[in-house]
């Protein structure tokens, strides 16, 4: 296959194509400063975007390394071909109708089929997109506006709509962007190939993804491992959570997993950034830029405004960083600079005392910001500078840059509001190795979201076990089928016994010894339809409950007793993103809490712990407020078991559910048990 390298630093290339998108992309490259030949190429114009024309490929004086096809579909298939035939390095495929558009188009995969046929080792982007811009080369395949300027070095978006990058590139924020790409099909070339290439560029210092979809999990997994070779990080920006495959699932674990907490899972096991908005997209890759990733999301924060101050506090603790209190060191450095007047603390509110005074300024924050923080933040806002010169303004930014300087500690602007920091002040702030976060709740958890743990992927995670299709129609098994088959790998169940009728639950509760509990079988809802009682002490209370129940056999079981808390543990088969193995709070609060934590299969004891302890309601399992703490070795056996049943059963396993698992001082029991399973 043709490098990337050469489709992406171009020294000649051609436009395919006479219409107004094609006119715009010869324009645009010359725009953006790309000085080698571009080789318009049509069969009857004379010239395309001010350039003469090429009646056809054979016409060239050399072979392009890069092209833009700006013709039909089918033309499309017709003109890869021959550039590949004449070793073209690689080309952006424009039009749409493929397979995008199977809804639309019958042929549209088998016409996508041909286009990555007819490539053969030419690189293609697309088809569908809008292709390339590189700043750093001065090469623009793209057929819009842009808002990207000449940069030495900087970072790269790839995104799968090409709107959503247009507007990134014209953001006045002062993130250096070196490259933008527009995936489109990934056809041939996916996000994860485009990745590595960029990454692989010394001049690109991080990555960000705008991801609707993850076409090859095991080629997005590579992507991080090289990622974490080089040492760069990378951030996304995921959208498209599947309603549909909510939908579809029988069980509550599938309604709160989809695909969306497959995706973050993935996400995290990866150590990806993730964000929620493409301000906090683009903030959180500026923060990478210049410093590669945060190693805590420990941070200190000055401000002239104690209202400033007080929004920092608050806003950090909703964004999930942390204000250390002062140490003595701080204290005594802080009160030498500011005098007895000013309140110390974390965030801090160090008045207007020193305002104009640049080394009183540079002592308050180099004594503010150790070096053992994460990040140092000094809160400013400019005014306005269609209306006021604000050279005093600059000399907070002076002071910052020396207390960078003087501590080691990565330093950061933040403004109140995202027009505070104009983008000159932001870029000077960049020439100064500082980061201007533009926007406090962007900024905040920007910081959050850039925290990185230094030599963290130096085991990295087995691949994920990926979903295989199956042949058969898949079922719901019976709650006594669950728990058996449960119970061959490991997962302890209450001792049990079925009944066809309301008589026959009787006699069974009798010999398996009373208090039971009594459930109908067949729905998967049970509590909702009134088919589970529990705390039975007679024969008589069973046949009478069993009576009751819309349903036609029964399970008896014994009642545990001992309970700490409920937990749900449950898989779902992710076609995107594998198994989604989710634990939270369990029996009936389940839905209306949403307390849980997802992880993917296979996952580490240490993995299965951490999520467990990330939940809002892990106190219920250490111990709260006097009361036992419940077996976590056991809670973890159990998921661990369920790991095992999953990847034996890849090929067949639709999803399963334990609601409630009753965790004890002693063990863990699963109370309740669904699987949906292929035969």
């Amino acid at each position: 296959m043709s490098p990337l390298s050469r489709f992406f630093s171009p020294k000649a290339v051609a436009v395919i194509g006479g219409g107004a998108w094609c006119e715009a992309v010869v324009r645009q490259c010359r725009a953006t400063g790309f000085t080698g030949p571009i080789w318009p190429v049509h069969p009857k114009k004379s010239e395309v975007g001010g350039l003469p024309a090429y009646p056809d490929l054979v016409s060239l004086p050399a072979v392009p390394d890069a092209a833009f096809i700006g013709v039909n579909r089918e033309l499309t298939v017709t003109m890869a071909r021959e550039l590949s035939a004449m070793g073209c390095g690689g080309a952006v495929c424009f039009a749409a109708g493929f397979s995008e558009a199977v809804s639309e188009l019958a042929d549209g995969d088998a016409l996508q089929a041909q286009l990555v046929e007819a490539a053969g080792d030419m690189r293609v982007l697309g088809p569908n997109c809008y292709g390339i811009v590189n700043a750093l080369d001065g090469v623009a395949l793209w057929p819009d506006r842009h808002g990207m300027s000449p940069v030495e070095t900087g970072v790269a978006v790839i995104g799968q709509s090409s709107n959503v990058l247009i507007n990134l590139t014209m953001q006045r924020r002062g993130l250096p962007l070196a490259a933008v790409v527009a995936a489109g099909n990934q056809a041939q070339t996916s996000m994860s190939d485009l990745g590595i290439a960029l990454l692989e560029d010394p001049r690109i210092t991080a990555l960000g993804l705008h991801i609707e979809g993850i076409s090859d999990l095991p080629a997005f997994e590579a992507l991080a491992d090289r990622a974490a070779e080089l040492g760069k990080p990378i951030v996304a920006l995921r959208v498209g959570a599947s309603e549909q495959a909510q939908a579809a699932a029988v069980s509550h674990t599938a309604s709160l997993t989809g695909s969306d907490a497959g995706a973050r899972a993935l996400l995290r096991r990866l150590d990806i950034a993730q964000v929620d908005t493409p301000t906090e997209l683009v903030e959180t890759l500026k923060i990478l830029h210049v410093t590669g990733g945060l190693r805590s999301a420990r941070i200190a924060s000055a401000s002239c405004s104690g209202g400033e101050a007080s929004l920092m506090a608050d806003m950090g603790e909703i964004a999930g960083v942390t204000y250390p209190a002062l140490t003595d060191t701080q204290k005594t450095g802080l009160r030498a600079a500011l005098g007895p007047k000013v309140a110390l603390a974390n965030p801090l509110d160090y008045n207007t005392y020193i305002w104009g005074d640049e080394d009183a300024l540079t002592a308050t924050f180099t004594a503010l910001c150790t070096s053992e923080l994460g990040l140092g933040c000094v809160v400013v806002d400019y005014p306005r500078n269609d209306r006021f010169e604000a050279p005093d303004y600059d000399q907070v930014l002076r002071a910052v840059a020396r207390t960078r300087e003087a501590t080691g500690t990565p330093m950061a602007l933040v403004s109140l509001l995202s027009e505070g920091l104009p983008e000159p002040v932001a870029m000077k702030a960049l020439e100064m190795g500082i980061v201007p976060l533009c926007g406090m709740g962007d900024a905040l958890r920007a910081i959050r979201a850039a925290v990185t743990v230094p030599g963290r992927r130096n085991a990295r995670p087995d691949p994920v076990t990926l979903p295989v299709n199956g042949h058969g129609a898949a079922r719901v098994f019976s709650e006594a089928e669950a728990k058996a088959l449960l119970q061959t790998f490991g997962v302890r169940v209450p001792g049990s016994g079925r009944a066809g009728e309301a008589g026959q639950a009787a006699e069974t509760a009798t010999q398996i010894g009373f208090p039971v509990v009594l459930k109908g079988e067949g729905i998967a809802h049970k509590t909702e339809a009134g088919a589970v009682v529990l705390n039975l002490s007679s024969a008589q209370a069973v046949a009478e409950a069993a009576a009751k129940m819309p349903a036609e056999s029964f399970l008896v079981e014994e009642m545990i007793t001992g309970t700490v808390a409920e937990l749900i543990l449950g898989v779902t088969r992710d076609p995107a993103h594998g198994f989604v193995l989710t634990l939270g709070l369990g029996g009936i609060m389940t839905e209306l809490i949403r307390d849980t934590a997802s992880v993917l299969i296979p996952a580490s004891r240490e993995d299965i712990g951490a999520a467990l302890q990330s939940l809002r309601t892990a106190p219920l399992l250490t111990g709260y407020r006097g009361r036992p703490g419940a077996d976590i070795e056991a809670v973890i056996d159990t998921a661990m078991a369920l790991q095992k049943l999953v990847q034996q059963h890849a090929g067949a396993l639709h999803e399963i559910e334990i609601n409630p698992l009753i965790c004890r001082a002693t063990d863990a029991v699963a109370a309740d048990a669904l699987i949906r399973m292929e035969e």
